[in-house]
């Protein structure tokens, strides 16, 4: 009779298996029609975690149900490994996120964000030029300034300094409050003879395209929603880790019962 451990092993890594087609299948898809430098860049990374959970879906499914040890050993090593790298990258996402918070404006109902104010790991990821244009390239592809422009068409200067923004809003979309330019409609900013320390000052342009997206506001906006986003999959990770430890263990009670099984057989052969 087969035992508890090795059917729910079974069970779980079927549907594993049933999860990780899907997932593959859209990897592919997008190396095959992705138009944008945005959906390019996130073909291979689905492609590794479509195949990744296929091969140790299989590893668990064939290890549990058909008594295969070596495995079922296999699949319990990677799930140890993948416990381990969880764990490591769960400390590592609260500490890096640990710094750095929009600045309050008097009389704006948005924030501005400063770009030292992050942790340094997070600040030479964005400052890498390479980097950066692929995460310029997909912000222009969202068309987070579009729609923002849309949005907030009709408002007045009044009006548009009380808009709640979002933090890529804030340091993309539209130029630091420091430059004191005027507003003429949410992306479209008149210069005036002021002149201010900030650096993002200059590199403002009312053209869609450019805007603030090369602007070290624009930086520290994205650090800002990566670390409110990192911090929400730190606690998923918490989660998903507990999960995983219960499956690992459930796994090695399978282990345990193959070798069992193949001992009890060995003795009467």
């Amino acid at each position: 009779m087969p035992r508890i451990s090795n059917n729910l092993v079974g069970i779980l890594n079927f549907i594993t298996f049933l999860l990780s087609i899907p997932i593959l299948w859209a990897g592919v898809w997008l190396s095959k029609q992705g138009s944008t430098e945005c959906e390019k860049y996130l073909d291979k990374p689905i492609i590794i975690i479509g195949v990744f959970l296929l091969l140790i879906s299989l590893a668990g499914l064939l290890g549990a149900c058909c008594r295969i040890s070596w495995l079922l050993w296999v699949y319990l090593l990677v799930m140890f490994v993948l416990i381990v790298v969880l764990f490591a990258f769960t400390i590592f996402a609260f500490v890096v996120t640990n710094k750095g918070a929009g600045e309050v404006l008097s009389n704006r109902g948005y924030k501005e964000y400063r770009l030292g104010d992050y942790s340094d790991w997070l600040q030479k990821r964005v400052n890498n030029a390479k980097n950066w244009n692929k995460i310029k390239s997909c912000l222009i592809d969202g068309k987070i300034c579009s729609t923002f422009a849309d949005k907030y068409i009709k408002d007045t200067v009044e009006q548009f300094y009380q808009e709640n923004l979002s933090a890529l809003q804030s340091g993309c979309c539209k130029p630091s409050n420091d430059c004191n330019f005027n507003y003429v409609s949410p992306i479209i900013w008149n210069r005036t003879a002021t002149t201010s320390p900030n650096p993002d000052c200059n590199l403002w342009e009312n053209d869609p395209n450019v805007l603030c997206f090369n602007c070290q506001a624009c930086k520290a906006g994205l650090l800002d929603n990566i670390k409110s986003n990192w911090k929400k999959v730190a606690v998923v990770n918490i989660v998903f880790l507990v999960f995983l430890i219960i499956v690992y263990s459930v796994g090695c009670c399978a282990f345990r019962n193959n070798r069992e099984d193949h001992a009890y057989q060995r003795q009467w052969k």
